[in-house]
C-alpha cells in the first residue's frame, strides 16, 4: 500500500487549498488538499436566488475583499438547483437531512454529510442524525466512498458504470480534508480506493458524477456547464 505525497500552502497566515494533478491506478485525477482552519465555506444562493457557478461566488466575494483559492460542486440537487439533503450554510440550515433509501447515487445508502466544523468531518446520515455534530456549513450527498476504512458494500471492481465523478475524504483526526475530480471516466469502485488506498483517507463521500466540475485558479483550471447547486471552495483575502 502506497500514499501520494502533497505539499500543504500556507499564503499571509491564511491556509490555502494545495491543488495538484496525480495518478492512480491508470488513471488521472486532480486533488485539493485543504487544512483545518482554512476558511472553508459552502455557497448556494445570493440575492437572486441560486448562484450556479464560480463566476457568481467571486461576484459575491469580491465586496468583502476575499477570492476563491479553490471551489468545486458540492452535493446533488434538484432541477430548481435546491439541494437534495442536508444543507446547513453559516449555521442556518435550508434544506434538512434525508434519511430513507431512494432511486440514483444520492440514495445507495450508506450516504453521508461534509461538516465543516471544529474539525472537517465525513458523517454516515445515520450517524449524524444520532450525534447532531455543529457544523457551520453542512452539504448530504451520496453515496458514501469509504466507511470506516471499508469501500461501500455495494460498489463492483468490475461495473461498467463510468463516469467523471468527484468527491472528498477526510483524515481520521479531522485535521485535513482532500477534494478530488476525475479527470477521466471512472467507476465507483477505483474512485473509492483512491481515497482509502491512495491518500489513506478513511472516511470519503461522493459529490456527483457528470456535472462535476473544479475551480483551480493555480492550475488555470475554471470548468464550465450547465448551472451548479451547492458548491464548496476556501476562500482567502484578495
Amino acid at each position: 500500500m502506497w500514499r501520494l505525497a502533497f505539499v500543504l500552502a500556507v499564503w499571509a497566515g491564511n491556509a490555502a487549498a494545495s491543488c495538484r494533478d496525480v495518478a492512480f491506478e491508470g488513471a488521472s485525477y486532480t486533488v485539493c488538499e485543504v487544512v483545518a482552519g482554512a476558511d472553508v465555506r459552502l455557497f448556494h444562493s445570493g440575492a437572486d436566488g441560486a448562484l450556479g457557478n464560480f463566476n457568481a461566488v467571486e461576484k459575491l466575494l469580491e465586496p468583502q475583499g476575499l477570492h476563491l483559492d479553490f471551489a468545486m460542486n458540492a452535493g446533488m440537487y434538484h432541477h430548481d438547483l435546491a439541494p437534495v439533503g442536508l444543507y446547513v450554510e453559516d449555521g442556518v440550515q435550508a434544506t434538512p437531512l434525508v434519511t430513507r433509501a431512494g432511486p440514483g447515487n444520492f440514495g445507495l445508502v450508506p450516504n453521508g454529510v461534509f461538516c465543516v466544523g471544529a474539525t472537517l468531518r465525513v458523517i454516515e446520515t445515520l450517524t449524524f442524525e444520532a450525534e447532531k455534530p455543529a457544523c457551520r456549513y453542512a452539504t448530504q450527498s451520496g453515496p458514501m466512498l469509504v466507511i470506516g476504512g471499508k469501500l461501500h458494500p455495494k460498489f463492483l471492481a468490475d461495473s461498467d458504470s463510468l463516469n467523471v465523478r468527484n468527491g472528498v475524504g477526510v483524515s481520521e483526526d479531522g485535521s485535513r480534508a482532500v477534494f478530488v475530480i476525475s479527470n477521466q471516466a471512472v467507476n465507483f469502485y477505483a474512485f473509492a480506493r483512491l481515497f482509502r488506498d491512495g491518500l489513506g483517507l478513511p472516511d470519503a463521500l461522493y459529490f456527483d458524477g457528470s456535472i462535476s466540475r473544479l475551480y483551480a485558479p493555480e492550475l488555470d483550471r475554471h470548468d464550465a456547464g450547465f448551472p451548479m447547486g451547492p458548491m464548496v471552495g476556501v476562500v482567502v483575502p484578495r
